[in-house]
Protein backbone atom coordinates (compact mmCIF):
# COMPACT_ATOMS: atom_id res chain seq x y z
CA UNK A 1 0.00 0.00 0.00
CA UNK A 2 2.49 2.32 0.82
CA UNK A 3 5.14 1.88 -1.89
CA UNK A 4 3.85 4.21 -4.86
CA UNK A 5 5.39 6.88 -1.72
CA UNK A 6 8.45 4.65 -1.05
CA UNK A 7 9.26 4.49 -4.64
CA UNK A 8 10.20 8.59 -4.14
CA UNK A 9 13.45 8.80 -3.49
CA UNK A 10 16.98 11.50 -3.93
CA UNK A 11 16.79 14.93 -2.45
CA UNK A 12 13.71 17.06 -2.12
CA UNK A 13 14.38 19.32 -4.91
CA UNK A 14 10.98 20.73 -6.78
CA UNK A 15 12.74 19.28 -10.18
CA UNK A 16 11.98 15.27 -8.74
CA UNK A 17 8.61 15.50 -9.57
CA UNK A 18 7.73 14.26 -13.66
CA UNK A 19 5.43 15.16 -16.15
CA UNK A 20 4.11 12.01 -18.04
CA UNK A 21 6.46 12.96 -21.18
CA UNK A 22 9.66 13.05 -18.31
CA UNK A 23 10.15 16.83 -18.11
CA UNK A 24 10.99 18.16 -15.07
CA UNK A 25 7.84 19.46 -13.29
CA UNK A 26 8.49 22.74 -11.29
CA UNK A 27 6.61 23.93 -8.77
CA UNK A 28 4.95 27.97 -8.52
CA UNK A 29 7.50 28.31 -6.14
CA UNK A 30 11.47 27.65 -6.97
CA UNK A 31 11.79 27.97 -2.86
CA UNK A 32 9.24 26.19 -1.56
CA UNK A 33 10.22 24.10 2.01
CA UNK A 34 11.52 20.88 1.63
CA UNK A 35 8.18 19.66 3.22
CA UNK A 36 6.23 21.39 0.94
CA UNK A 37 8.25 19.97 -1.85
CA UNK A 38 8.54 16.49 -0.30
CA UNK A 39 4.30 16.41 -0.30
CA UNK A 40 4.17 17.24 -3.90
CA UNK A 41 5.98 14.71 -4.84
CA UNK A 42 4.71 11.95 -2.46
CA UNK A 43 0.87 13.60 -3.48
CA UNK A 44 2.27 12.94 -7.39
CA UNK A 45 3.12 9.67 -6.75
CA UNK A 46 0.85 8.03 -4.82
CA UNK A 47 -2.22 9.62 -7.15
CA UNK A 48 -1.67 6.56 -9.44
CA UNK A 49 -2.75 4.28 -7.07
CA UNK A 50 -5.12 5.83 -3.88
CA UNK A 51 -6.70 8.83 -3.50
CA UNK A 52 -6.86 10.63 0.05
CA UNK A 53 -10.06 11.07 1.88
CA UNK A 54 -10.77 14.58 2.75
CA UNK A 55 -13.33 16.38 4.69
CA UNK A 56 -13.52 19.84 5.92
CA UNK A 57 -13.65 21.35 9.44
CA UNK A 58 -13.45 17.96 10.36
CA UNK A 59 -11.25 18.15 13.33
CA UNK A 60 -12.81 21.66 14.19
CA UNK A 61 -16.03 20.17 14.70
CA UNK A 62 -19.08 18.41 13.50
CA UNK A 63 -22.47 16.88 14.12
CA UNK A 64 -23.59 18.29 17.36
CA UNK A 65 -20.00 19.23 19.05
CA UNK A 66 -17.47 21.33 18.68
CA UNK A 67 -13.41 22.43 19.53
CA UNK A 68 -13.19 18.53 21.25
CA UNK A 69 -9.13 17.61 20.83
CA UNK A 70 -8.11 14.73 18.32
CA UNK A 71 -12.08 14.49 17.24
CA UNK A 72 -14.02 13.93 13.78
CA UNK A 73 -17.13 12.58 12.95
CA UNK A 74 -14.77 10.77 10.77
CA UNK A 75 -12.59 9.29 13.23
CA UNK A 76 -15.49 8.24 15.32
CA UNK A 77 -17.47 5.78 12.23
CA UNK A 78 -13.80 4.24 11.50
CA UNK A 79 -11.13 4.84 13.90
CA UNK A 80 -9.26 7.70 11.87
CA UNK A 81 -8.97 11.37 10.70
CA UNK A 82 -9.48 11.93 7.20
CA UNK A 83 -5.93 11.95 5.92
CA UNK A 84 -6.84 15.51 4.40
CA UNK A 85 -8.17 18.51 6.48
CA UNK A 86 -9.74 21.30 5.17
CA UNK A 87 -10.07 24.77 6.92
CA UNK A 88 -10.77 27.98 5.60
CA UNK A 89 -9.07 31.51 5.75
CA UNK A 90 -12.54 33.07 6.08
CA UNK A 91 -11.95 34.66 9.67
CA UNK A 92 -8.84 36.40 8.51
CA UNK A 93 -10.33 39.91 7.23
CA UNK A 94 -13.56 41.59 7.85
CA UNK A 95 -13.70 41.00 11.38
CA UNK A 96 -12.01 43.29 14.24
CA UNK A 97 -8.28 42.94 15.42
CA UNK A 98 -9.29 40.66 18.37
CA UNK A 99 -11.50 38.61 16.02
CA UNK A 100 -8.61 38.40 13.67
CA UNK A 101 -6.57 37.29 16.04
CA UNK A 102 -8.40 34.32 17.78
CA UNK A 103 -9.37 33.05 14.07
CA UNK A 104 -5.56 33.03 13.52
CA UNK A 105 -4.92 30.97 17.19
CA UNK A 106 -7.40 28.34 15.85
CA UNK A 107 -6.55 28.20 12.54
CA UNK A 108 -2.51 27.83 13.84
CA UNK A 109 -3.35 24.97 16.14
CA UNK A 110 -5.84 23.42 13.69
CA UNK A 111 -2.66 22.91 10.70
CA UNK A 112 0.14 22.68 13.04
CA UNK A 113 -2.01 19.51 14.85
CA UNK A 114 -2.80 18.34 11.13
CA UNK A 115 0.88 18.42 10.10
CA UNK A 116 2.21 17.04 13.31
CA UNK A 117 -0.18 13.82 12.85
CA UNK A 118 1.28 13.68 9.37
CA UNK A 119 -2.03 14.58 7.89
CA UNK A 120 -2.85 17.24 5.33
CA UNK A 121 -3.93 20.45 5.02
CA UNK A 122 -5.85 22.20 2.16
CA UNK A 123 -7.12 25.75 2.79
CA UNK A 124 -10.06 27.47 1.06
CA UNK A 125 -10.73 31.45 1.39
CA UNK A 126 -14.51 32.34 1.61
CA UNK A 127 -13.06 35.81 1.43
CA UNK A 128 -15.32 38.49 2.27
CA UNK A 129 -15.72 41.45 0.03
CA UNK A 130 -13.44 44.49 1.52
CA UNK A 131 -15.42 47.15 -0.33
CA UNK A 132 -19.11 45.71 0.62
CA UNK A 133 -18.51 43.92 3.71
CA UNK A 134 -21.88 43.65 4.10
CA UNK A 135 -22.46 40.98 1.70
CA UNK A 136 -19.74 38.85 2.70
CA UNK A 137 -18.29 36.79 0.03
CA UNK A 138 -21.42 36.20 -2.31
CA UNK A 139 -22.48 38.46 -4.98
CA UNK A 140 -25.77 40.89 -4.22
CA UNK A 141 -27.18 42.50 -7.13
CA UNK A 142 -28.49 44.83 -5.00
CA UNK A 143 -25.33 45.77 -3.31
CA UNK A 144 -22.46 44.18 -4.50
CA UNK A 145 -20.01 46.36 -6.69
CA UNK A 146 -17.45 44.60 -9.15
CA UNK A 147 -14.59 44.18 -7.01
CA UNK A 148 -11.85 42.36 -8.54
CA UNK A 149 -10.73 45.46 -10.97
CA UNK A 150 -10.16 47.43 -7.53
CA UNK A 151 -7.83 44.61 -5.58
CA UNK A 152 -5.22 44.50 -8.56
CA UNK A 153 -2.27 46.27 -9.03
CA UNK A 154 -3.37 50.09 -10.34
CA UNK A 155 -6.93 49.50 -7.90
CA UNK A 156 -7.91 52.31 -5.41
CA UNK A 157 -8.45 49.01 -3.01
CA UNK A 158 -4.68 47.74 -4.16
CA UNK A 159 -3.34 48.51 -0.92
CA UNK A 160 -6.12 47.09 1.66
CA UNK A 161 -5.94 43.94 -0.10
CA UNK A 162 -1.89 43.71 0.29
CA UNK A 163 -2.94 44.18 4.06
CA UNK A 164 -5.12 40.84 4.12
CA UNK A 165 -2.75 38.84 2.37
CA UNK A 166 -0.19 40.10 5.00
CA UNK A 167 -1.99 38.55 7.20
CA UNK A 168 -2.56 35.93 5.64
CA UNK A 169 1.40 35.71 5.16
CA UNK A 170 2.05 35.83 8.65
CA UNK A 171 -0.35 33.05 9.49
CA UNK A 172 1.59 30.78 7.18
CA UNK A 173 5.11 32.03 9.05
CA UNK A 174 3.30 30.51 12.60
CA UNK A 175 2.23 27.49 11.35
CA UNK A 176 5.57 25.67 13.32
CA UNK A 177 5.29 21.94 13.91
CA UNK A 178 7.25 19.99 16.64
CA UNK A 179 10.00 19.13 14.39
CA UNK A 180 10.78 22.51 14.27
CA UNK A 181 9.47 23.21 9.99
CA UNK A 182 6.73 24.68 8.75
CA UNK A 183 3.21 23.09 8.14
CA UNK A 184 3.23 23.47 3.80
CA UNK A 185 -1.17 23.74 2.64
CA UNK A 186 -2.95 23.92 -0.46
CA UNK A 187 -3.76 26.89 -0.49
CA UNK A 188 -7.46 27.31 -3.05
CA UNK A 189 -8.26 30.80 -3.70
CA UNK A 190 -11.04 32.38 -5.49
CA UNK A 191 -12.62 28.66 -5.65
CA UNK A 192 -15.43 28.07 -7.65
CA UNK A 193 -14.76 31.16 -10.36
CA UNK A 194 -16.98 30.14 -13.14
CA UNK A 195 -20.30 30.23 -10.98
CA UNK A 196 -21.85 34.21 -10.27
CA UNK A 197 -22.24 33.10 -6.39
CA UNK A 198 -19.11 34.84 -5.32
CA UNK A 199 -17.75 38.08 -5.69
CA UNK A 200 -14.82 37.03 -7.50
CA UNK A 201 -17.34 35.30 -10.30
CA UNK A 202 -17.12 35.06 -13.61
CA UNK A 203 -19.94 37.47 -13.94
CA UNK A 204 -18.65 40.18 -12.21
CA UNK A 205 -15.07 40.38 -13.70
CA UNK A 206 -13.02 40.01 -16.95
CA UNK A 207 -11.16 37.49 -17.56
CA UNK A 208 -7.96 39.26 -17.47
CA UNK A 209 -8.58 41.02 -14.40
CA UNK A 210 -9.14 37.54 -12.40
CA UNK A 211 -5.81 36.24 -14.15
CA UNK A 212 -4.13 39.38 -12.27
CA UNK A 213 -5.43 38.79 -9.49
CA UNK A 214 -4.49 35.59 -8.78
CA UNK A 215 -1.09 36.57 -10.06
CA UNK A 216 -0.64 38.88 -7.72
CA UNK A 217 -2.16 36.88 -5.21
CA UNK A 218 0.64 33.82 -5.85
CA UNK A 219 3.49 36.52 -6.60
CA UNK A 220 2.87 38.90 -3.31
CA UNK A 221 2.99 36.42 -0.61
CA UNK A 222 5.86 34.33 -2.58
CA UNK A 223 7.97 37.36 -3.42
CA UNK A 224 7.10 39.96 -0.98
CA UNK A 225 5.97 38.06 2.16
CA UNK A 226 8.60 34.99 1.62
CA UNK A 227 5.63 32.31 1.94
CA UNK A 228 7.34 29.21 0.85
CA UNK A 229 4.43 26.93 2.62
CA UNK A 230 1.86 26.68 -0.19
CA UNK A 231 1.07 24.83 -2.81
CA UNK A 232 -1.28 26.42 -4.96
CA UNK A 233 -4.48 25.12 -6.11
CA UNK A 234 -6.92 26.47 -9.06
CA UNK A 235 -10.62 24.88 -8.78
CA UNK A 236 -13.54 26.07 -10.88
CA UNK A 237 -17.34 24.72 -10.44
CA UNK A 238 -18.73 22.10 -13.08
CA UNK A 239 -19.23 25.24 -15.54
CA UNK A 240 -17.23 23.18 -18.32
CA UNK A 241 -17.59 20.39 -20.82
CA UNK A 242 -13.87 20.69 -22.63
CA UNK A 243 -10.51 21.34 -21.87
CA UNK A 244 -10.21 24.56 -22.99
CA UNK A 245 -13.02 25.72 -21.07
CA UNK A 246 -11.37 24.47 -17.77
CA UNK A 247 -8.54 26.43 -18.66
CA UNK A 248 -10.18 29.81 -19.47
CA UNK A 249 -9.31 31.59 -16.85
CA UNK A 250 -6.49 29.59 -15.84
CA UNK A 251 -3.40 31.69 -14.82
CA UNK A 252 -1.08 29.48 -16.75
CA UNK A 253 1.73 26.55 -15.30
CA UNK A 254 3.70 29.13 -13.85
CA UNK A 255 0.80 29.56 -11.46
CA UNK A 256 -0.77 26.31 -10.25
CA UNK A 257 0.78 23.46 -8.53
CA UNK A 258 -2.77 21.47 -8.27
CA UNK A 259 -5.67 21.71 -10.69
CA UNK A 260 -9.31 20.32 -9.37
CA UNK A 261 -12.90 21.11 -9.91
CA UNK A 262 -15.83 20.98 -6.96
CA UNK A 263 -18.71 19.09 -8.24
CA UNK A 264 -21.68 18.42 -5.97
CA UNK A 265 -24.13 18.90 -8.79
CA UNK A 266 -23.96 16.01 -10.67
CA UNK A 267 -23.47 13.87 -7.43
CA UNK A 268 -26.98 14.16 -6.43
CA UNK A 269 -27.31 17.49 -5.27
CA UNK A 270 -31.86 17.95 -5.85
CA UNK A 271 -31.64 14.65 -6.91
CA UNK A 272 -29.62 14.90 -10.17
CA UNK A 273 -27.12 12.37 -10.77
CA UNK A 274 -24.74 12.28 -14.02
CA UNK A 275 -21.95 10.52 -12.83
CA UNK A 276 -20.78 9.96 -16.79
CA UNK A 277 -20.77 13.89 -17.01
CA UNK A 278 -19.00 13.82 -13.52
CA UNK A 279 -16.31 11.73 -14.39
CA UNK A 280 -15.53 12.88 -17.87
CA UNK A 281 -15.15 16.09 -16.21
CA UNK A 282 -13.00 14.69 -13.45
CA UNK A 283 -10.68 13.21 -16.71
CA UNK A 284 -10.07 16.71 -18.12
CA UNK A 285 -8.67 17.89 -15.04
CA UNK A 286 -7.00 14.67 -14.58
CA UNK A 287 -5.16 14.45 -17.84
CA UNK A 288 -4.55 18.12 -17.81
CA UNK A 289 -2.09 17.37 -14.79
CA UNK A 290 -0.62 14.16 -16.44
CA UNK A 291 0.57 16.54 -19.39
CA UNK A 292 1.48 19.64 -17.05
CA UNK A 293 3.16 17.63 -14.29
CA UNK A 294 0.87 19.11 -11.81
CA UNK A 295 -1.39 17.67 -9.14
CA UNK A 296 -5.24 17.16 -9.61
CA UNK A 297 -7.71 16.83 -7.32
CA UNK A 298 -11.75 16.66 -6.44
CA UNK A 299 -11.86 19.64 -4.46
CA UNK A 300 -15.48 19.68 -2.85
CA UNK A 301 -18.36 17.08 -3.55
CA UNK A 302 -20.63 15.91 -1.15
CA UNK A 303 -24.17 14.85 -0.71
CA UNK A 304 -25.24 16.71 1.91
CA UNK A 305 -27.44 15.01 4.46
CA UNK A 306 -26.35 11.40 2.43
CA UNK A 307 -30.16 9.97 2.13
CA UNK A 308 -28.70 7.95 -0.51
CA UNK A 309 -27.15 4.88 2.32
CA UNK A 310 -24.84 3.67 -0.22
CA UNK A 311 -23.05 6.62 -2.01
CA UNK A 312 -19.98 6.27 -1.20
CA UNK A 313 -19.29 2.98 -2.49
CA UNK A 314 -22.16 2.46 -5.57
CA UNK A 315 -21.62 6.98 -6.59
CA UNK A 316 -18.21 8.05 -5.49
CA UNK A 317 -16.25 5.02 -5.27
CA UNK A 318 -17.38 4.04 -8.72
CA UNK A 319 -16.46 7.51 -10.08
CA UNK A 320 -13.38 7.94 -8.94
CA UNK A 321 -11.97 4.16 -10.17
CA UNK A 322 -13.02 4.89 -13.70
CA UNK A 323 -11.17 6.54 -16.79
CA UNK A 324 -7.68 6.01 -15.08
CA UNK A 325 -8.14 9.26 -12.73
CA UNK A 326 -5.24 10.16 -10.83
CA UNK A 327 -6.15 12.16 -8.50
CA UNK A 328 -4.39 12.71 -5.33
CA UNK A 329 -7.55 13.86 -3.13
CA UNK A 330 -11.59 13.79 -2.80
CA UNK A 331 -13.19 15.82 -0.08
CA UNK A 332 -16.48 16.36 1.13
CA UNK A 333 -18.15 19.31 2.87
CA UNK A 334 -18.03 20.30 6.36
CA UNK A 335 -21.02 18.88 9.61
CA UNK A 336 -22.31 21.71 10.58
CA UNK A 337 -22.93 21.92 14.86
CA UNK A 338 -26.35 22.53 15.03
CA UNK A 339 -28.21 22.12 11.69
CA UNK A 340 -29.92 18.44 11.94
CA UNK A 341 -29.69 18.41 7.97
CA UNK A 342 -26.12 19.80 7.06
CA UNK A 343 -23.74 17.32 6.64
CA UNK A 344 -21.73 15.57 4.44
CA UNK A 345 -20.07 13.19 6.05
CA UNK A 346 -21.30 10.45 8.25
CA UNK A 347 -21.45 10.27 12.04
CA UNK A 348 -22.32 7.62 14.72
CA UNK A 349 -25.68 5.90 14.15
CA UNK A 350 -26.16 7.36 10.32
CA UNK A 351 -27.34 5.06 7.85
CA UNK A 352 -24.22 5.52 5.63
CA UNK A 353 -22.18 4.22 8.12
CA UNK A 354 -21.85 0.86 6.76
CA UNK A 355 -21.59 1.58 3.45
CA UNK A 356 -18.77 4.37 4.32
CA UNK A 357 -16.69 1.81 6.88
CA UNK A 358 -16.60 -0.14 2.85
CA UNK A 359 -15.01 2.81 1.50
CA UNK A 360 -12.93 3.24 4.08
CA UNK A 361 -11.71 0.03 3.88
CA UNK A 362 -11.11 -0.30 -0.25
CA UNK A 363 -7.29 -0.18 -0.95
CA UNK A 364 -8.11 2.74 -3.26
CA UNK A 365 -9.07 5.28 -0.57
CA UNK A 366 -6.07 6.60 2.02
CA UNK A 367 -7.22 8.11 5.14
CA UNK A 368 -5.10 9.40 7.62
CA UNK A 369 -3.55 5.82 9.65
CA UNK A 370 -2.77 4.95 5.81
CA UNK A 371 -0.17 7.56 5.34
CA UNK A 372 3.70 7.52 5.00
CA UNK A 373 5.66 10.31 6.13
CA UNK A 374 4.90 12.49 3.08
CA UNK A 375 6.87 15.66 4.42
CA UNK A 376 10.47 13.85 3.37
CA UNK A 377 12.16 11.93 0.79
CA UNK A 378 14.51 9.45 1.56
CA UNK A 379 18.27 9.43 -0.20
CA UNK A 380 19.15 6.67 -2.21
Amino acid sequence: MLASCLLLGACASHEQARTTTGAPAALVDPDATPETVALFQHLKALSQEHILFGHQHATEYGHGWYGEADRSDVKSVVGSHPAVIGVDFSGLSGRTPEEIARNKALLQQQIVDTYNRGGVVTVAWHFNNPIVEETGFYWNDSLSVRTVERLIPGGDYHEAYKAILQTVGALAHDVTGQDGTLAPMIFRPYHEFDGGWFWWGAPHTSREDFVSLWQFTVSYLRDSLDVHNFLYAFSPDVQFNSEADYLDRYPGDAWVDLVGMDDYHDFGRDGHYDLEAGAQRLKIVSDYAKRAGKLAAFTETGLESIPDSTWWTNRLLKTLRTDSLALCYVLVWRNDVRSPTHYYAPFPGHPSVPDFQRFYQDPYTWFETDLPDLYHVSAP
